[in-house]
Formats: C-alpha cells, sequence, structure tokens
C-alpha cells in the first residue's frame, strides 16, 4: 500500500474544527450546541454584496486576471487610501481567503528550514501554512495576565539566530482580541529593521475595534516599506467567510512579483465571489457601527459573564470577536470533549475551541479555551451559563 507524505502525516489537525464529530453526535443525541469555536459571524453579509451576484448579467464565467479583477484591486485601492494607507492597485493580489494570502506570502519570502517568530497564542491555521511551506515557527509567549500584549523587545531578541527570516501577527488578534498599540508595533518595527526581516501582518478584523480604540496598520510603519506584508479579507469584514476572497499588499515589487507567480499556478480567485466582494467595499459606514455596537454587547455578555464565574479569568478584548478564558479545569481538550459527550444544561451544551491548540510550546493553554461570541445575545448568555454549570460538575475541576 502506497504511503502519505510526510509532510501530510504531520500537518496538524485544526483545534478548532477537531470536535465536530462529537457536536454532530451531541446534536444527534438531542442537545442543542452552542458553538463558540468558530468565527463564524451571524450578522448578515451586505445586501448590496448579495444584490450584485443576483442581479450580475455575466453569460460566462471567465477566469479573471491572475491578480484579480483591475477594478476590484482599483476598489481595493481606495479602500485602502480612506484608512490613510498608500497602496495602488499594483500592490495588491487578490488571493483566494486570507488563507490563500499568508501561504503565498509565507512561499514568497521564506525558504524551507527558515524560522519565523509569532506571538503566542496564535490563529492554528498559521501551523498549517508553516507546514505547507516547510519553515518552522518559532513562538514568543504572550501572557493572559497581561492581557497577551506583546513580549518584551528582549523576548524577541532572543529568539533571532540566522535562520530568522520573519515575523508573523495578527491585529486585532485572533484567538486573543488583543489590539497592538503604534508604540508596541514600533518596537517590533525597529526589530525588523535591525535584523532585515519580513513583517507579515494578518489585518482581517481591522473593522473591529471597541472603546474608542483605533486600529494601527503595520503599513503605516515608517522606515520599512519593503519588508511589510499585509494580509486581509472580506471573511470577517462583511461576514462573507464563504466568499473566499482575500488580498496580499506589499509595497515591496519584488515580493508581489513573486506572489504573482504563485497565483498564476493556481489560475485565478473565483470570478462570482469576486464580484460581490468588489460590491462590499460600497457598504455604508452605518452598516460597520451597528456591527461594532452588536459585538461590544456580545463582548460584554460573555467576558463579563465568564469573570463573574468562580475561579475564571478573560481579559476583556479590544478588537475582533474572540477572547481566550482560563478556567479551573486540569485539561482543556478533555473539558471541551465532556462538554458534548456528557454534560448538558437544560438540554443545551457549549462547543469550544482548546487553546492547546494555538500555542505551539508544548504544555501552555491546558486551562484555557477560545470562545468566539458570534451568537445572538440571549444565546451568549445561555452558553455562558452552560459554562459555568458545567464547572460544577466537571470532574477535572482543580479549585
Amino acid at each position: 500500500m502506497p504511503k502519505i507524505s510526510t509532510k501530510g502525516l504531520e500537518m496538524p489537525q485544526s483545534p478548532i474544527r477537531k470536535l465536530v464529530p462529537f457536536s454532530e453526535a451531541a446534536k444527534n443525541a438531542g442537545k442543542n450546541v452552542f458553538h463558540l469555536n468558530i468565527g463564524q459571524p451571524d450578522i448578515s453579509s451586505p445586501q448590496i454584496a448579495i444584490d450584485a451576484v443576483k442581479h450580475m448579467h455575466l453569460e460566462v464565467l471567465e477566469y479573471s486576471h491572475s491578480a484579480g479583477f483591475d477594478s476590484y484591486r482599483k476598489g481595493l485601492a481606495t479602500y485602502y487610501q480612506n484608512h490613510g494607507l498608500s497602496v495602488n492597485k499594483d500592490d495588491i493580489l487578490v488571493t483566494t481567503g486570507g488563507s490563500e494570502a499568508l501561504i503565498f506570502g509565507f512561499l514568497t519570502c521564506f525558504n524551507p528550514g527558515d524560522e519565523v517568530i509569532i506571538p503566542e497564542p496564535f490563529y492554528a491555521n498559521y501551523n498549517g501554512f508553516a507546514k505547507t511551506a516547510g519553515i518552522t515557527i518559532v513562538p514568543v509567549t504572550a501572557n493572559i495576565e497581561t492581557g497577551f500584549a506583546l513580549p518584551d523587545v528582549g523576548d524577541f531578541e532572543d529568539l533571532i539566530t540566522e535562520k530568522t527570516k520573519g515575523i508573523i501577527i495578527c491585529n486585532p488578534g485572533n484567538p486573543t482580541g488583543y489590539l497592538y498599540s503604534q508604540e508596541e508595533l514600533e518596537k517590533l518595527r525597529d526589530i525588523v529593521k535591525a535584523h532585515d526581516l519580513y513583517l507579515i501582518a494578518d489585518e482581517v478584523y481591522r473593522e473591529f475595534c471597541y472603546d474608542g480604540a483605533s486600529p494601527f496598520s503595520v503599513m503605516s510603519l515608517i522606515g520599512i516599506d519593503q519588508n511589510v506584508i499585509l494580509v486581509d479579507s472580506v471573511s470577517k469584514r462583511y461576514s462573507m467567510c464563504g466568499a473566499r476572497i482575500g488580498a496580499l499588499i506589499s509595497k515591496n515589487p519584488e515580493v508581489m512579483a513573486t506572489a504573482l507567480k504563485f497565483a498564476q499556478a493556481r489560475l485565478s480567485p473565483p470570478t462570482l465571489a469576486q464580484i460581490a466582494s468588489e460590491a462590499a467595499l460600497q457598504t455604508p459606514q452605518s452598516y460597520f457601527d451597528e456591527v461594532v455596537d452588536e459585538y461590544v454587547e456580545r463582548r460584554n455578555i460573555t467576558v463579563d459573564g465568564l469573570n463573574a464565574i468562580d475561579g475564571v479569568f478573560c481579559p476583556k478584548p479590544k478588537g475582533a470577536f474572540y477572547c481566550i478564558a482560563q478556567l479551573p479545569i486540569d485539561d482543556c481538550d478533555k473539558y471541551c470533549q465532556w462538554l458534548l459527550e456528557s454534560f448538558s444544561y437544560q438540554g443545551d451544551t457549549v462547543m469550544m475551541a482548546p487553546a492547546t491548540g494555538f500555542y505551539a510550546t508544548p504544555g501552555l493553554g491546558k486551562n484555557e479555551v477560545r470562545i468566539a461570541y458570534v451568537l445572538e445575545k440571549e444565546s451568549l448568555k445561555k452558553a455562558v451559563k452552560c459554562i459555568k454549570e458545567s464547572l460544577k460538575e466537571y470532574p477535572g475541576r482543580t479549585n
């Protein structure tokens, strides 16, 4: 029997999706499962984007340019310019989701065996993208006690070797919801400049910042234009996860020319989804204002409710729609599976993502879970109540 590739065998399983069979079994057993495990918003996509697809008049769904529709890239450039970023259409490559943008960035900038430093906990699929590109993730640990603020510059410096070729961040962060300040990003800029590294920033949650906070983009950092790569996506901004449209943006012409070769190899991003995404650029600000207000309420219900539970600690995030909660449990993987297999409260249970999958350092995150507060408010209240009641019964409670 032929063997599976080593890379395939080493490809990590998603901590976000690996409990799906247990969730399905729980539903088949009659339980209602509150899905806090995955960042799939229940917010309606902009009607203007839906209508653009409904009313399109193409008779043939042709390939687009490998870099994406010219009109869409022009529209994206205007979007970034309106956010204070000096970007033109030639600095933009449209990709099949932010995931492909990250893979293209990794393949363009790094060789197999190169190392990239990432603050942990981090979006778990970065592991899979790194494995695809043959590069090694080197974690620098952020602490829940500080709300997952950027680790000290010295912590980064201690990890830099001749193999280090880049730093990856997500801002606002998945899974923590932490929003890096301009001061923190300028510290990263100094490291990048001193060691001539790439800085790849995943900024797909830019529109979701709370409590008066504003995002500061890596594209605004002075002096490292040629080092910076921005990754973006329509998935969360417009609640269009299924569109699978993202973008890779850089002022470095060699990076863009090289990434385009990878884009040509996969032919082009999807046509219908680009039509929807281009139309979504006309979404009024009122849409985002309403969505942000809704997420602030959902965040407060979730985080304040969790912190009211004995033994639970959850920093209040300033961005995205995720939080990490520290629970009085022995093992988050066991606990999350137990919730689905063995627990219900008034017919309800909760599906969460074990935080171990968001850390690269073995042993970290064992008493933490990632929660996506993407459900409507009454469901979140019930989900928090489920967690509270479950901790009274869980056999592996630690205090």
